[in-house]
């Protein structure tokens, strides 16, 4: 499987903090952006929102990160190394399998969310988002495939096209997740779940 994009590629990061002091700080200024950006968005949010969220002076920033947009990259390449970790084998009850791969999404709304508002601004980001999501639907397709190879699968499904529709729909859901309730959130996904067994397996009514 291909590993995910890797966003920071071609960004000039400044050097990590190798002391403990120093990575917490590094830390709670990701965290406070994460929240800000799930509250009010990209736009809205400032250096000087994230820092005094992060209770940091305001130069701190730029020990850290050079602007706000790399911070962002940063936390999408985070997200995007956690994706990469999850297990696609498909197992025990459906809904479950597809809420605990979400679980690793849920602390990142905020990135999500400013992610998809940066992208609609920025020529650079959105060919980034390009690649992610052409990723993600890779990943899709190939979960999808093994789904396929059950013996109580139908047959001639179009596996390409339906794996870019659920990809932009689980996208879609994960940028307004902030906005929804864990309950509502669970229902989605069930949802979701139920519309992906019955395209691929027969309902007992149909048997």
């Amino acid at each position: 499987m291909k590993r995910p994009p890797l966003l920071i590629a071609n960004e000039e990061l400044l050097p990590e903090p190798q002391q403990a002091r120093s990575i917490a700080r590094r830390r709670k200024l990701l965290d406070a952006a994460q929240r800000l950006f799930a509250e009010q968005g990209y736009d809205a949010t400032s250096i000087d929102d994230i820092t005094s969220r992060a209770g940091t002076a305001s130069g701190s920033f730029y020990v850290y990160f050079r602007s706000k947009r790399q911070l962002l990259i940063v936390l999408m390449h985070e997200l995007l190394q956690r994706l990469g970790r999850v297990d696609l084998q498909p197992k025990g009850d459906f809904r479950e399998f597809l809420l605990r791969i979400f679980d690793t999404d849920l602390e990142s709304f905020g990135a999500i969310r400013a992610w998809h508002e940066a992208t609609l601004a920025d020529p650079e980001l959105a060919a980034m988002r390009g690649e992610i999501e052409a990723w993600t639907e890779e990943r899709i397709l190939r979960l999808f495939r093994m789904l396929a190879e059950s013996p109580r699968a139908r047959p001639l499904r179009d596996l390409p096209v339906f794996a870019r529709m659920m990809d932009r729909h689980f996208w879609s859901l994960l940028a307004r997740g902030g906005g929804l309730s864990k309950r509502a959130f669970a229902r989605e996904i069930a949802v979701a779940a139920d519309v992906i067994t019955h395209y691929f397996f027969a309902d007992a009514a149909d048997q």
